[in-house]
C-alpha cells in the first residue's frame, strides 16, 4: 500500500469520526475505540477475502494475522 492510500484511509476514518462526534449533539460517547474496530474489521476482513478468492492462508498472510486468528473473526462476524 502506498502512502496515498494510506493517508486517503486515515482521512476517510478521520471524517467518519468527526461526524460521530458531532452527530452525537452534545450526548457523551463511550467505547469509541471497541466501535471503531468492530465496523472496520468486518469489512477489512471481507474485503480480504474476497480479493484472495477465499484463500483463508493467504488472506492472513495478507492482514498479517495467523490463520486461526481469521478463522475466529469469521465466525466472530459470522462471514461467508
Amino acid at each position: 500500500m502506498n502512502a496515498s492510500n494510506e493517508n486517503e484511509i486515515e482521512s476517510c476514518i478521520r471524517k467518519a469520526i468527526d461526524k460521530y462526534l458531532h452527530d452525537l449533539d452534545g450526548e457523551k460517547p463511550s467505547n469509541i475505540y471497541e466501535m471503531v474496530i468492530h465496523r472496520v474489521e468486518k469489512p477489512l476482513i471481507t474485503a480480504v477475502i474476497k480479493h484472495t478468492k477465499g484463500n483463508q492462508t493467504q488472506a492472513a498472510s495478507l492482514l498479517g494475522i495467523n490463520r486461526n486468528t481469521l478463522r475466529n473473526k469469521i465466525k466472530q462476524y459470522h462471514i461467508k
